[in-house]
């Protein structure tokens, strides 16, 4: 005989597997920002991590309604369909139970807002798909699952951040890095986010447009912008780290720009405010402009 099934363990074990769901996404964000470029404003770490532990509550109390909405009534509806099956059927019944559950409030709510077909049809798989985990994992009658899956749960979730984070130390993810750019590259008008440009020309001449060595966000005041001709030259450096664009306007007191961006959209940029403060200051090369 099968040992009777304790629809409370279902429901522990799905809310714990949304809190590990949401743990192993927050991993993945963060080893993919690793393979970005940097932002100009760097972000506030101690905030972020305390806005993510203060924000765990809320997350696990969504994850326990999703469960008790969705997974619960799925796992019952597959016991109660699949009875005559065998208890097998349950397997396969459980994630079409979720997504049966699952359509009317979401397409429900997309034709209310108008909301394009594919991306609705996207969520909806996604949902079902995380939702449906939980009700497979939580299927099991057996003791000791819900100690299993935290412990498996926990192990997957660590692992993940240390296999990713070794694989950004030894080059199998594609850690971020800077664009090798070159003279050529550099040829053409870069932009700043408040209409300041460098315009570099083959024989090595630059001409500055209202170029400020700023963060966009400053207020105007508190760095006066700059304008003039001059000459500029491109250095290759050790690697695309250490390369360097020397821009010489007279009146312009800048330090070598560094390189940044990617290939497609490459930047030039400047530290700005304290040193170490991470800020950066941008200009970005400007379409079709060579």
């Amino acid at each position: 005989m099968h040992q009777k099934r304790s629809y409370g363990r279902v429901l522990l074990v799905s809310t714990l597997v949304g809190n590990l769901e949401v743990a192993l996404a927050v991993v993945v964000v963060l080893l993919y920002v690793r393979t970005q470029p940097p932002p100009d404003e760097p972000p506030d770490y101690a905030s972020v991590t305390g806005a993510l532990f203060s924000a765990w509550p809320l997350v696990a109390v969504i994850a326990c309604l999703l469960s008790l909405v969705l997974v619960l009534p799925a796992v019952a509806l597959s016991d109660l369909v699949g009875r005559p099956l065998g208890g097998r059927a349950a397997w396969f019944l459980a994630p079409l139970m979720v997504a049966a559950l699952l359509a009317p409030p979401v397409f429900g709510i997309a034709a209310y807002n108008d909301a394009q077909t594919r991306p609705t049809l996207v969520f909806w798989v996604s949902a079902t798909a995380s939702l449906s985990l939980g009700a497979l994992i939580a299927l099991p009658r057996r003791e000791g699952l819900t100690g299993r899956v935290a412990l498996w749960g926990t192990a997957v979730v660590a692992g993940t951040g240390l296999l990713g984070a070794l694989g950004l130390a030894v080059g199998l993810l594609p850690a971020y890095e800077p664009p090798a750019i070159g003279p050529r590259t550099m040829v053409g008008s870069w932009v700043d986010e408040t209409g300041g440009t460098l315009v570099f020309s083959p024989d090595g001449r630059v001409t500055a447009s209202g170029v400020g060595g700023r963060h966009h966000t400053d207020p105007a005041g508190q760095a006066p912008s700059c304008s003039g001709s001059g000459t500029w030259s491109y250095e290759s450096g050790r690697d695309v780290w250490t390369q360097k664009v020397r821009v010489d306007v007279p009146g312009c007191t800048w330090p070598a720009w560094s390189v940044g961006g990617t290939a497609r959209r490459p930047r030039i940029q400047q530290e700005v405010g304290d040193p170490g403060s991470g800020r950066l200051y941008r200009l970005r090369k400007a379409s079709g402009g060579s």
